[in-house]
């Protein structure tokens, strides 16, 4: 067995802080290239002291400040999670805006999809027959007839990739018109737009729900509500349900991929199971991607509050104009707001798998978490929820949560998701695939069936950013024009939606 070369990643020339390469982790004794000499036994992405660190001392890492050392730290020592105390959040009232703005990149020409034009001039890159419900009292017929749709009517559509539920926990007992219902609701609503639905998704109400079917139906027309109190028993749900359905299937088998400009793609940007190679490897390269998108007119989005908020004051700088930097602002005073009245602090981030990855807090995260974004200006800022309209880089705030996350960004009009992890997830959804980029080796060799694309490689120095975010960008291409599967898509794994829901439940 061929013994690996010791190996670390100091990602910038000022940082007093470095993380282990290797699978396993180093032990004791263990000597660099360069000379430095390991006093502990370090994991593999858990960070080793570069140089003496005083207690009180910042510990730098990406070139910023994430956390002061709680105790003299020497050099080649561990700097474990302990050792390194949280930084105060930054000031969102004291924050530059618009005053870096990245120059456009040169427009990149020549790609295209194979996609489903909608009516409305958007396109799909499923054919995908959405049913949602009003309310979750009727989620378990739905469920029912669903099964009896894919084994008795699907088949004979071929075109049609999909019949999926789009059930949900709202729509009664809930404080209907508080203000921030406004968020659930237009996800709801957004949901049964997506363009993968082409135009034909019904919805499914009970009858005396708060939220009125009518509501959250696209274009308002009655005639895609189905009420289960006016049918007659079970068996009269389940057959006007069908009947609804497969009128709606056969115009949805006509649906034909034709050549559409990436321009008409909306790609989401997630991480979970975060990693300290998250920052270094995987979102480095999905940054570089994002960038290609960006070039060829597509619209990129990258969210997550609580993994923003620590490194706002980068991103800040890179919005486009005042207006869409006081839009982040907001985005973020908010969230502060709502974790305030929950009584917990940025601290409840990250998870024990995070810090058992190397992550030693938040703020470490947030540097790390950003590098999705790539290099390219912030040319807008969506709300919880709301559907997205405008090209470029933009920020969509949701929860960290990779449901609720996934959730938000199909709602503003995501066809495929690139989440990135370093500790492994099967998580998927059912509406749009999720193209998995692991952070590591290992973890691409020991979830082989699992993991997409490897970024791991670029740790080892066996390939660059570039090559992989040039990988991720075509491998998009392909999934969005039916010619790749995802490894979720190949096994049918999909999480279920999960609503965003701050208001009150009465």
């Amino acid at each position: 067995m061929v013994k690996e070369t010791p190996l670390y990643i100091q990602v910038n020339e000022k940082d007093n802080v470095a993380i282990v390469v290797n699978t396993g982790g180093l032990e004791p004794g263990t000597v660099f290239s360069c000379g430095l000499q390991l006093i502990d036994r370090i994991p593999q992405g858990h960070k080793v002291a570069l140089t003496d660190i005083q207690e009180d001392e910042a510990i730098i890492r990406y070139g910023e400040v994430i956390g002061y050392a709680a105790a003299f730290i020497q050099k080649g020592s561990w700097v474990e999670e302990s050792l390194v105390k949280l930084p105060a959040s930054p000031n969102l009232n004291e924050l530059p805006i618009a005053n870096q703005v990245p120059d456009a990149l040169p427009p990149l020409e020549g790609y295209t999809f194979q996609g489903f034009r909608n009516q409305d001039g958007s396109a799909g890159t499923k054919n995908i027959l959405g049913i949602t419900t009003s309310v979750q009292c009727v989620v378990g017929v739905l469920d029912f007839v669903v099964r009896k749709i894919k084994a008795e009517i699907l088949p004979k559509y071929p075109n049609v990739d999909d019949v999926v539920a789009l059930n949900h926990s709202y729509g009664c007992g809930v404080a209907i018109n508080a203000p921030e219902a406004e968020i659930p609701i237009r996800t709801i609503t957004n949901l049964a737009k997506h363009p993968n639905f082409g135009g034909e998704a019904m919805v499914i109400g009970l009858g005396c729900e708060k939220l009125s079917p009518i509501r959250i139906t696209p274009d308002r027309n009655e005639a895609d509500i189905l009420s289960l109190q006016d049918q007659q028993g079970m068996m009269g749900m389940v057959h006007s349900i069908m009947e609804m359905a497969e009128e709606r299937l056969i115009r949805l088998n006509r649906r034909k991929r034709e050549t559409c400009p990436v321009s008409d793609l909306v790609i989401g940007l997630q991480c979970g199971g975060s990693d300290a190679f998250s920052g270094v490897t995987a979102n480095p390269a999905v940054g570089y991607a994002a960038d290609l998108l960006v070039r060829a007119g597509a619209t990129v989005l990258f969210s997550e509050v609580t993994e923003v908020r620590d490194a706002i004051h980068l991103l800040t700088p890179r919005a486009v104009n005042e207006e869409v930097g006081n839009a982040l602002i907001r985005e973020m005073k908010w969230y502060d707001q709502y974790l305030s009245r929950g009584q917990v602090d940025r601290s409840a981030n990250p998870s024990p798998g995070n810090k058992k990855g190397g992550l030693a807090n938040v703020v470490e995260k947030s540097l790390g978490s950003i590098a999705k974004s790539g290099k390219s200006p912030i040319s807008g800022v969506l709300a919880p929820g709301e559907k997205a309209t405008e090209k470029g880089l933009i920020f969509a705030a949701t929860p960290a949560s990779d449901f609720v996350c996934g959730t938000l960004q199909l709602s503003s009009g995501m066809h495929l998701q690139v989440f990135t992890t370093g500790r492994g997830t099967p998580y998927g959804l059912a509406m749009a695939p999720v193209v998995k980029v692991a952070t590591r080796n290992a973890l691409a060799e020991h979830w082989d069936d699992l993991i997409d694309i490897n970024a791991g490689t670029i740790a080892t120095g066996e390939r660059t950013i570039e090559e992989v975010g040039w990988e991720i960008f075509h491998f998009i291409l392909e999934v969005v024009s039916g010619r790749k599967k995802t490894w979720t898509e190949h096994w049918g794994l999909h999480n279920d939606l999960a609503l965003f829901n701050p208001a009150p439940i009465t």
